[in-house]
């Protein structure tokens, strides 16, 4: 009996690794193996989920305080950066304490400088998990692209397909930005994309995901950066198609498992995967907004730890109570 745990995190109550350690536990007290491999889907833990060397630089918060952020060097050389260490919206106590129209993105341009002046020359960024939404003018002017991005491979994880002046719209409002300040950003955004042509002659309006992370995404693509589906890269660097189709059940899950759960994002990825293998799939999540899940096929289960544990106990527990919900599906899978 072998079980792939491919959580992601379980935000705000458990990151991806601690869920994947739990299931595992359970896993072995029900006889089993497991093959812990934590996800992501370029927003926050993909730091975690790709792996590497710890380093760590000093750079400006989402407000412009100083901030210790982490990065990675992995074994062949490849920098990972989490626009999230830098310019997160969790840096600055979420929407409550942020100022959405001062946010910038200049911390995660000195993360991303910082790697390259330490000599590399490959750059993945997680883009997800941002306070702002500055279409990544900030980041640009702090990299100062055209004497840092020469001879570098940046590829910019996206968990998201928004377009670049759309990011107004769908994320303005979660860090705290007023109907006004929204149409305020959109203003912004649609000015920025005509500058970027001028100076970069690189039109990104309608690039898939250059509207994650407040456009970051797009105001890195303008400077040469390549966009990709965070999932999709980590899946590869991780070699999860291969670890799943050698499984007999994959377990996944994170925090709140919604129609945007299959979109892109990490949960549905591993569905999918799995679905293609022939592999069942347990997905644990914290809540489940069932309402709005996509018909999902009968090899894979849904638990939510909220209605199974009750709210309380599934937030202050969320690891122990996917092990339990795992160890029981075990021993009734398998009696």
């Amino acid at each position: 009996m072998l079980v792939v745990a491919a959580p992601d995190k379980f935000r705000g109550t458990a990151t991806a690794a601690e869920v994947a350690a739990a299931v595992a536990r359970a896993v072995e007290a029900a006889g089993g193996t497991c093959d812990e491999a934590p996800i992501a889907d370029g927003g926050e833990g993909t730091l975690e989920a790709l792996g590497g060397a710890v380093r760590t630089a000093t750079v400006r918060g989402p407000l412009g305080d100083a901030v210790t952020a982490e990065w990675r060097v992995q074994a062949g050389g490849t920098a990972v950066v989490e626009m999230a260490r830098a310019s997160g919206l969790a840096l600055v106590g979420g929407a409550a304490g942020n100022d959405p129209l001062r946010a910038s993105t200049a911390g995660t341009g000195e993360l991303i400088a910082a790697a390259i002046d330490a000599g590399a020359r490959r750059v993945v960024v997680g883009a997800g998990g941002s306070a702002s939404t500055d279409g990544g003018l900030a980041a640009l002017t702090a990299l100062n692209p055209g004497r840092r991005l020469h001879g570098v491979e940046l590829l910019v994880a996206c968990d998201v397909e928004t377009l670049f002046v759309d990011a107004a719209e769908v994320f303005a409002p979660q860090k705290g930005a007023t109907p006004a300040q929204v149409a305020l950003l959109r203003r912004r955004l649609e000015r920025l994309a005509q500058i970027y042509v001028r100076d970069y002659g690189v039109d990104i309006t309608q690039e898939p995901g250059s509207g994650a992370a407040g456009g970051l995404a797009g105001g890195l693509a303008a400077a040469g950066a390549r966009l990709v589906p965070g999932f999709d890269l980590v899946a590869e660097a991780l070699g999860l198609a291969e670890r799943i189709a050698a499984a007999g059940l994959v377990v996944t899950g994170e925090g709140t498992l919604d129609a945007e759960s299959f979109e892109g994002k990490a949960v549905g990825g591993v569905v999918d995967l799995a679905s293609a293998a022939g592999v069942d799939v347990l997905v644990v999540a914290g809540d489940v907004l069932a309402g709005e899940l996509p018909e999902l096929p009968a090899s894979v289960q849904v638990v939510s730890l909220v209605a199974r544990f009750g709210r309380e106990r599934a937030m202050a527990d969320a690891g122990g109570c996917a092990g339990e919900v795992v160890e029981s599906a075990l021993r009734e899978r398998y009696r």
